[in-house]
């Protein structure tokens, strides 16, 4: 019996297996890197141990760290989550080999499925059906479009679709460089792509008898960069006899390979000829285990440790599942909220979370067969660093029906108070609430298919939100005042002319007038009847054309955060005066986060066209390219690789071509 568990990897994942480990009255040990020292697992953690440095490298993929750690504290079981170690066959034998429990399959599982080239012709072998192989010189117009994969990860990282035979070549060598940085293998292979394709998996658990449950399948079509963000079960409008020959294929890939514990075997579903294929099978928990959990009402971290334990699907009163899956209860969605910004083509943010609280969040009611569940690695307070991935939650709803479940879950989100970065709440409202959505039709090129989801939270603040975020920054300045406190924000015993507080967001500055005298706060001017009845820095009650709504605000010295039923914005207040050591040359180009730049593609004096790739930088386990904003001539190029920038630094600086340049140019031309 395992008395003391430690959990190879951090965040959400980590306090997701410590809740079921105390439920079970095992201990648990967390390792952190420096980075995560202030988040909520380490606390929750019966210990704790620093694995000194930030980086994954540094910290979370030394297997030799966590080792030392699990002795230190006592443990005797290792649960390496999702992601870092979880699918290292070499870890996974050095735990065995210092007389620790491994809550995973065996290694040699591990191996047969580390590489998807291997991993597919051992399917094939087994039955289950697999998509052909192709290469440069065997792949033809017909086969179009293909797509190249990395063979030994997973994530989007090292997969390119490709359109035309011609790019072919070149889309090969950019997807062997970025699968060698990520995975430290460039080995991928090319098959075909299948057009408004699903993702759909099987979730199983195998024991050490040669016993394999099968518990239902999940959709987890809805991703961008080929990483998924809505996922749900059961996997809407597929033929009741597909889905079984899923289970059963999946059930078949287990058997493969004698899987042991919880393990998904993942396919690629052709809705337009109703048939599957074989992608791949993750060693591991997914991200997405939730959705199972809550349809089927099992605990599969749980069940993951009972079989480490030794004990059979029938000694845990699962031995039926193991002929037949069961049937789920209801529908589940969840999704992963990021801190990101998809209108910056998903560009990851790092900072302080200022506030993070979702509404309405319960252990699921099984008798009513609904519920909100929130697995999250932050909270209010939190540094989400750039050295990880961007996911802050998932938030997960389970409902009667799938459309009841939607809106459960687009509710909880619209209510969520999350300040201080950029997220994609807007956007996931959005998904949820899409006709489309909701009438099962998903595909892996959803956003592709559906550009306003894309725009979602793009447009303009209305007035009356202006108007109450300048309330609430009055209020929050009159606050903190030190003399005269009893004075209204913003009072004047004759007001020659209003008060201006202006606003920027998305790039575009908003002009708040505004007048405070006698009769209370009002706007300088507008068409619609505003009346302020209660204000505060934390709230503004406002009663617009009879109509009463109130606006939650968190402000700070340079942001104003406004949470009401009209959405949820984030305003930067513009100063009435600038710093000139703030000014920057016109041209420049800088750093969007803080990241590490990994390659240059130009030099100082290079005359540059518009959207020609200066630079390249790391962060947050993506690469993000740098593009000249305008033609011009690159006349400073203060970054060099390798080199770690601050958000906000200056990399480059593209001159825009004088008038007298262009003119030499027309005439040279003429000449």
């Amino acid at each position: 019996m395992i008395s003391r568990i430690l959990v190879a990897n951090r965040g959400e994942i980590a306090r997701r297996i410590f809740t079921t480990a105390r439920r079970l009255g095992i201990e648990t040990v967390a390792v952190h890197s420096d980075a995560d020292a202030g988040l909520p697992f380490v606390r929750e953690a019966d210990a704790a141990v620093r694995l000194p440095g930030n980086t994954p490298a540094e910290t979370y993929l030394r297997a030799d760290l966590v080792l030392e750690a699990a002795r230190r504290t006592g443990a005797d079981a290792v649960h390496p989550g999702y992601g870092f170690l979880s699918e290292n066959a070499d870890f996974a034998r050095q735990v065995i080999e210092a007389g620790l429990t491994w809550i995973g399959p065996a290694p040699e599982s591990i191996v047969s499925m580390g590489s998807k080239i291997e991993s597919k012709k051992l399917m094939a072998a087994a039955g289950v059906p697999v998509l052909p192989d192709l290469t440069v010189d065997t792949a033809t117009d017909d086969d179009l479009p293909v797509l190249v994969k990395a063979s030994a990860g997973g994530g989007g990282r090292g997969m390119r679709i490709v359109r035309t035979l011609a790019d072919l070549p070149g889309e090969i060598s950019a997807a062997q460089a970025e699968a060698a940085s990520a995975f430290g293998d460039g080995t991928v292979f090319v098959e075909p792509y299948v057009e408004h394709g699903r993702h759909v998996e099987v979730q199983v658990v195998g024991d050490r008898f040669g016993e394999t449950a099968v518990f239902g399948e999940r959709d987890c079509s809805i991703q961008r960069r080929h990483q998924k963000v809505v996922e749900e079960a059961p996997a809407p409008n597929i033929d009741a006899a597909v889905v079984t020959q899923m289970h059963e294929a999946a059930r078949a890939a287990a058997g493969a390979i004698d899987y042991l514990g919880a393990g998904t075997v993942e396919f690629l579903y052709d809705p337009d000829r109703e048939r599957f294929f074989f992608l791949e099978m993750n060693t591991r928990l997914q991200v997405e285990h939730p959705v199972t959990e809550a349809v089927f009402d099992v605990d599969l971290v749980e069940l993951q440790i009972a079989v480490a334990e030794g004990r059979s699907l029938g000694a845990l009163g699962l031995e039926a599942l193991a002929a037949q899956a069961p049937q789920p209860v209801g529908h589940a969605i969840e999704v992963r909220l990021y801190a990101e910004d998809p209108a910056q083509d998903w560009q990851p943010q790092s900072g302080r979370l200022t506030s993070f609280a979702i509404p309405g969040v319960t252990e699921f009611d099984r008798s009513a067969q609904a519920g909100i569940r929130v697995d999250s690695g932050f909270e209010s307070g939190s540094e989400v660093s750039t050295h990880y991935d961007a996911m802050l939650a998932k938030v997960i709803a389970w409902a009667p029906t799938r459309h009841a479940a939607a809106r459960m879950l687009a509710g909880a989100l619209r209510r969520a108070r999350l300040h201080g970065l950029v997220t994609n709440r807007d956007l996931l409202v959005a998904a949820l609430t899409n006709e489309q959505f909701l009438s099962g039709e998903v595909s892996t090129d959803f956003f592709d298919r559906q550009p306003a989801v894309l725009e979602a939270g793009t447009g303009e603040p209305d007035a009356t939100t202006l108007f109450a975020a300048a309330v609430l920054r009055a209020e929050h300045v009159a606050a903190r005042r030190r003399v005269q406190s009893r004075i209204p924000a913003g009072w004047r015993n004759v007001n020659a002319q209003a008060q201006r507080t202006t606003f920027a967001i998305g790039g575009t500055e908003h002009v708040v007038e505004w007048i405070s005298g006698r009769t209370g706060v009002r706007p300088a001017s507008s068409d619609t009847d505003i009346e302020v009845l209660e204000a505060s820095p934390h709230a503004v009650h406002l009663r617009v054309n009879g109509v009463s709504t109130r606006f939650d605000g968190v402000v700070t010295d340079d942001q104003v955060h406004v949470d009401s039923p009209l959405g949820s914005v984030s305003l930067r207040v513009v100063p009435r005066f600038i710093d000139p050591a703030d000014q920057v040359a016109e041209g420049s180009l800088l750093a969007p986060m803080p990241g590490t730049v990994i390659s240059l593609g130009t030099a100082v004096g290079d005359e540059v066209v518009e959207g020609q790739t200066i630079l390249v930088m790391e962060a947050m386990k993506m690469q993000h390219t740098i593009t000249a904003p305008h033609p011009g001539v690159v006349t400073e190029l203060a970054a060099t690789i390798g080199q770690q920038v601050e958000s906000g630094a200056v990399l480059a600086v593209v001159a825009e071509p004088t008038d007298q340049e262009s003119t030499s140019d027309q005439q040279g031309e003429t000449a």
